[in-house]
């Protein structure tokens, strides 16, 4: 046989090839031995993961990097049992597992340890059990580590110090018992650990966490506002004999017991008291009734808002405000304005008429306006706006202007302009009255208040989620509600683009709202406006461009996408607007993680939400340049739900065809 001689240099490079080619290959096929194994141990939902193909990094839920899974999400897919070990300890370059809001349960497999890559670990909303594992603290590169919402019990261990580089820890809502540990984690900026059977104080490295970090919790101290006592417990309340208030029984320290006669001179003067009492109700009810008041003055309604111990609800936080009778008002109108003479209604209705836009005049005066029943519905940017149910029934929105400081044929000929605008999805304005003293503008009521009501209203048990459908078509509504406003003229513009803007009718179509105001006011109030929709080329809210509208509904759109009022990530993540949050988050590879939880309960949309998600972005440039023109954003919004209700109509007809 001839000896082999020395390789030359192609040759060597085609067997480093050939051996890389295999690694490579043999690496991925490990991942995907791996996933497979997964998929067979957990039932639930089908994930449409085509075993015949040799690459999983195509597969939904999977992405990869240089021929290796880093990440895994798969939120929401109905996935029940425990994971097995030997299974995803596979993935030994994986840096995002994403298994949140499944059925999942039993411990964690030890040999997750092995996965040294994992940065972001995703396991909330499960039923997952037992102490926390001890492996997770060998996991030092974790960042994100959200554990809410299972049922793991025994006593946190103080072993997350161990995890320097963790932003994120949430235990919130599983079955912890025992001492709080002292967590002292440098960059640690979410925390929670509510609903959980913790008792003793909260630990000195955690003082400066929220109080709605510990709800829920037996805990005290700061940042609680019940104190600890001596063995570090909660201060108990006093009992009875501590507050002198007992029945002790006679004997030593005890008090004695009455006589029979006290007790009969007891009785008697709480029945004289009880008749005078009565007395005293029945006669100012009377008197009350007598007195029915017909008119709610203005001067009434002004000062209520300037009342330092009553402040009407502010319209972005979804609320509705403190209601005031017409009796109240009428009484309030007694007192003096400004210049020591009372403004009544009837003094209004002599000295100006309201001036109605198109089909709405006549269908009623001043008189009958002033004579309404008013409810503040909240305190917003250009004034605060009430209710008004005429005596015929109907119920109409007055905004009462503030900080005008144009002229009256100024104010007339910009007011003109607004109230000749007609769209499907803008608040139609019916009316307005103008005086030195008072502003009123007259819309439609729209009964289901406002978008930002709707969004981070309520919480609660019996809160309905809104679903992206209904998400989408309020997004696509108010885009061509913009488009129609920026049609007008290159330099029209709304200039208050907000979720408190956005009105939905009862089939929650959505209706634009305060478009063309910013011209009318003065900069007094200035700072407040617009706070996180505000463009950062924007210094004077009553100049805003049509790249500044699209600025603050890129806002609106990742407002809708992420559940966050822009305010929240102010006040929350120490100054981070709520579009650089986003791309915060979506440069650190979690992408899905940004989307409202709410969101995630419905199945194929996140496609759909990534899409949206980047229009967003988009819209939110720095700089203005960059954004695209309402008409585009209408026509991406548009074109992507047809390509959806395509998609999903093939579907449908493709059961169809197989049934």
């Amino acid at each position: 046989m001839r000896a082999l001689g020395p390789l030359k240099f192609p040759e060597m490079l085609f067997l480093l090839f050939l051996f890389f080619s295999f690694t490579v290959s043999s690496d991925l096929s490990t991942d995907r031995a791996a996933l497979l194994a997964f998929r067979s141990a957990v039932g639930g939902r089908t994930l449409l993961w085509n075993s015949t193909f040799t690459t999983p990094c195509n597969w939904p839920g999977v992405l990869c990097e240089n021929n290796r899974v880093t990440i895994l999400r798969l939120p929401g897919s109905s996935l029940i049992g425990s994971i097995p070990p030997n299974t995803l300890s596979g993935l030994t370059l994986l840096r995002t597992l994403s298994l949140r809001l499944n059925h999942l349960s039993g411990p964690l497999p030890s040999d997750l340890s092995q996965l040294s890559q994992l940065r972001n670990i995703y396991l909330q909303g499960n039923q997952f059990s037992g102490p926390v594992p001890e492996f997770l603290f060998s996991l030092r590169a974790l960042v994100r580590l959200n554990l809410a919402s299972n049922n793991f019990s025994g006593q946190i261990p103080s072993g997350f110090n161990n995890l320097t580089r963790l932003r994120t820890l949430y235990l919130e809502d599983n079955e912890f018992s025992g001492v709080l540990p002292d967590i002292d984690i440098p960059f640690l900026a979410q925390f929670n650990v509510s609903f959980n059977n913790l008792n003793g104080s909260v630990p000195k490295g955690l003082v400066g966490k929220p109080k709605d970090a510990f709800l829920g919790t037996l805990l005290c101290g700061k940042p609680l506002d019940n104190a600890c006592d001596e063995n570090g417990g909660k201060v108990p309340a006093a009992s009875p004999e501590e507050n002198g208030n007992g029945s002790g029984n006679s004997g030593n320290g005890g008090k004695k017991k009455l006589s029979g006669g006290a007790i009969a001179g007891i009785v008697i003067g709480s029945v004289v008291g009880f008749i005078l009492l009565l007395f005293i109700v029945l006669f100012l009810c009377m008197k009350r009734s007598g007195k029915k008041a017909r008119s709610v003055d203005l001067a009434a309604i002004k000062n209520q808002e300037n009342d330092s111990g009553r402040k009407p609800v502010e319209a972005e936080n979804g609320g509705m405000g403190d209601g005031f009778s017409v009796a109240s008002a009428a009484a309030a109108a007694m007192s003096a304005n400004g210049n020591g003479r009372a403004v009544n209604g009837a003094d209004m209705a002599a000295a100006k008429k309201l001036v109605f836009f198109g089909n709405g005049s006549r269908m009623f005066d001043l008189e009958e306006l002033l004579r309404a029943s008013a409810e503040v519905l909240g305190k917003g940017t250009f004034g605060t706006s009430y209710k008004a149910v005429l005596e015929v029934g109907t119920a109409m929105a007055v905004k009462r202007l503030k900080d005008v400081t144009t002229s009256e044929k100024e104010f007339k000929e910009r007011i003109d302009g607004v109230g000749a605008m007609e769209h499907d999805n803008l608040v139609p304005l019916r009316a307005y009255y103008y005086s030195r003293e008072e502003k009123l503008l007259v819309y439609d009521f729209m009964q289901m208040g406002s978008l930002s009501a709707l969004l981070h209203g309520n919480k609660g048990a019996g809160r309905t989620p809104l679903n992206w459908e209904a998400r989408s078509s309020i997004a696509l509504g108010a885009a061509r509600a913009i488009e129609y406003i920026h049609f007008q003229g290159p330099n029209v513009s709304h200039g208050n683009i907000k979720s408190s803007n956005i009105l939905l009718t009862k089939s929650c179509e959505p209706r634009v709202s305060d478009y063309g105001l910013n011209h009318l006011v003065g900069p007094s109030s200035s700072p407040t406006r617009t706070t996180g929709y505000r463009a950062p080329e924007v210094t004077d809210p009553r100049k805003v461009s049509q790249k500044a509208d699209v600025y603050g509904f890129g806002v609106l759109l990742l407002e809708l996408l992420t559940g966050k009022a822009p305010t929240h990530t102010l006040l929350n993540d120490e100054g981070v607007d709520l579009p650089r949050w986003v791309q915060s988050v979506v440069q650190e590879e979690w992408t899905s993680e940004v989307f409202d939880l709410e969101l995630l309960r419905y199945q194929n949309v996140e496609e759909e939400l990534v899409q949206v998600l980047q229009l967003g972005i988009d819209c939110t440039s720095q700089h203005p340049d960059n954004r695209p023109s309402i008409s585009e954003v209408a026509r991406r919004i548009e074109d992507l739900k047809l390509s959806t209700s395509r998609d999903t109509q093939g579907q449908i007809d493709h059961v169809t065809e197989a049934d």
